[in-house]
């Protein structure tokens, strides 16, 4: 079974920053040398060229200052953590349980979410999500969470979802709070857990990634969707099959997971800015400050070999930054600008949209520095909403970003879309990318500008120390060597995607991109034949671009840049941004997509 084979191929992993030079980096985050100097990409990301003087740069990681944030309390950087992906709901749904099951007497347990269902069943019999949490409260623990306030559930959110989650929590004598604490038509995106044992310090454990706690993301490898379906676009019929990712982490990273909580738990801003939300939630009562958390704990122990830097979005807030960023944060943008400079071989991207042409360019800008660069993205089939105004937006947005990557990569790119077996469209809500078999990152951050911009975000950089020693062993040929996690998360997602039961033909890049358009080639060609004969092996098919019809581009622009993928970078930004390359067109939409 893939889900079984997956377990056992993802139970491993990480510790100190693998570079090519020694590491001169420790645990608590300081930066190891050997980096070329970063400069800056005309695109979203705001690179700055360098490390600041005194600081030692890094090849793949951003330093302290390259993050742009220096009212944070986060690290850098940790070292000597066990990393391990968890491909689909179901297989990350089964971990949660098991870690919300050990939650006791004085322990932690902290989420954030874009969408909370009370009812989601973490496994096939249960529990539910909102049972795991209110059993947590009663033995003793110490329960909080952060959710998306949302919009309206007949705008296709969850507002009614997410408050009905927070009532039931804090009845049990938990504390879930209902955060808008951002700009206008904008969202928390973040979604992780955190549990932390005093006593225990090395369960502690933490997950980040892409996946809610929320109806249809209980999927898996078979692709046959989640009996509790949101709904969703027509196209992908009653039970959407849903593809997504997760990492779950051990080590000293837990504790910097554990600082992205705090640092919006406490947050003195009112949780709503808008005036009619402040006057209702009075009048019910509403939990409307956040209660002191428990002091944070030490780390947790080292526990395998993968650095793990954490990245973020944050806006520049309205009236009023974020204390723990005041002019906002795009460590996830400026990570995949300094990334894509290194990258020789190929980049993997799996993502819910790749919109924007203020993104795309990255991406373009390393094709053409990199004539030997291959870029394979694996996104939806079709959007998430069937709304005329949103679906011209959706497909305008997204066909500008895929026409400025293969105008510079050629035939080295490939854009494809998955299926299940039974021919049914797959959606793509997995936000990950794999760089040369050695850096990888997995979050909730998708390849858009409102998430490199303007929503709250977490992604997990990983960076294992552990060489993999198939051919070729250095891909990229700069010395840094094929890290284990990264190539077995790239080897992982290949496997399911092209129904191999190895690795043959998949670990060396160029046959592996060989792999997937011959893959994806055949079974197009099954269909073009009328689907005469067995079908052929793999659920990679050609992905279609859809420009809607000049009449509505208009329209469909002014909507996709105001709405679907809007800019939250500071003024001054937007404007250098503008002057210096003329960009600035464009999507994820937190305000403008039900998925999230």
């Amino acid at each position: 079974m893939l889900r079984r084979a997956a377990d056992r191929a993802a139970d491993r992993h990480a510790a100190t920053p693998s570079t090519a030079t020694p590491s001169t980096a420790t645990p608590s985050g300081a930066t190891p040398s050997g980096a070329t100097p970063s400069t800056a990409t005309p695109s979203a990301a705001d690179v700055p060229a360098a490390a600041v003087p005194g600081e030692t740069d890094h090849p793949w990681f951003l330093t302290a200052s390259q993050r742009g944030n220096p009212a944070t309390r986060l690290r850098p950087w940790t070292e000597g953590n066990d990393a391990r992906p968890r491909v689909h709901g179901a297989r990350y749904f089964d971990v949660l349980a098991d870690a919300l099951d050990d939650a006791g007497p004085g322990d932690l347990v902290l989420f954030t979410d874009w969408r909370g269902d009370p009812d989601e069943r973490l496994r096939e019999a249960g529990p539910t999500v909102v049972g795991q949490l209110v059993d947590a409260c009663r033995r003793g623990a110490v329960v909080k969470g952060l959710i998306w306030r949302s919009h309206l559930d007949r705008l296709r959110f969850s507002s009614e979802e997410n408050r009905d989650l927070s009532e039931d929590v804090c009845e049990a004598g938990g504390e879930v709070l209902l955060d808008q604490r951002v700009r206008p038509l904008g969202s928390h995106h973040q979604k992780f857990v955190v549990v932390r044992h005093p006593d225990r310090p090395a369960d502690d454990v933490a997950f980040v990634g892409g996946i809610d706690l929320a109806h249809s993301r209980r999927d898996d490898a078979d692709h046959a969707g989640d009996p509790q379906a949101q709904r969703f676009s027509s196209r992908y019929g009653p039970k959407p099959a849903w593809h997504d990712a997760q990492v779950e982490l051990r080590g000293p990273a837990v504790s910097d997971v554990e600082t992205v909580f705090r640092e919006r738990w406490e947050d003195p801003a009112p949780l709503s800015r808008l005036p009619w939300y402040a006057i209702t939630d009075r009048l019910r009562g509403e939990d409307q400050r956040a209660d002191r958390l428990p002091a944070m704990l030490p780390d947790p122990p080292r526990a395998g070999s993968c650095a793990v830097q954490l990245l973020r979005t944050y806006p520049n807030r309205w009236l009023g930054g974020y204390p723990f960023a005041p002019d906002g944060e795009r460590s996830v943008a400026r990570a995949y600008a300094k990334v894509l400079r290194r990258a020789r071989r190929l980049v993997y991207v799996e993502d819910q949209y790749l919109w924007s042409t203020a993104v795309a360019r990255v991406f373009a800008d390393a094709l053409r520095r990199e004539p030997g660069l291959h870029l394979v993205v694996v996104v939806p089939r079709y959007p998430d909403q069937d709304g005329a105004f949103t679906l011209a937006a959706s497909h305008l947005g997204h066909a500008q970003a895929l026409e400025l990557v293969r105008a510079a990569g050629g035939d080295r790119v490939q854009v494809l879309d998955v299926e299940n077996h039974a021919g049914e469209p797959v959606y793509v809500h997995s936000k990950v990318c794999v760089v040369d078999d050695v850096w990888a990152s997995v979050g909730s951050d998708n390849f858009n500008r409102r998430s490199w911009t303007h929503d709250s975000e977490l992604a997990a950089a990983v960076l294992d120390d552990e060489r993999d020693p198939r051919e070729p062993r250095d891909p990229g040929g700069l010395g840094d060597g094929a890290r284990r996690f990264a190539r077995d998360l790239r080897l992982e997602l290949w496997r399911e995607h092209l129904d191999a039961d190895d690795d043959a033909g998949l670990v060396d890049p160029d046959e592996a991109v060989g792999s997937i358009r011959r893959s994806a080639a055949a079974l197009d060609a099954w269909y073009a034949g009328g689907r005469r004969g067995p079908r052929p092996p793999g659920r990679l098919r050609v992905h279609t671009v859809r420009y809607p019809p000049p009449w509505q581009r208009w329209l469909a622009a002014a909507a996709y840049r105001a709405f679907l993928d809007p800019d939250g970078r500071p003024a001054r930004l937007k404007v250098r941004r503008r002057r210096s390359t003329g960009a600035g067109r464009g999507g994820r939409s937190g305000a403008g997509h039900p998925a999230g």
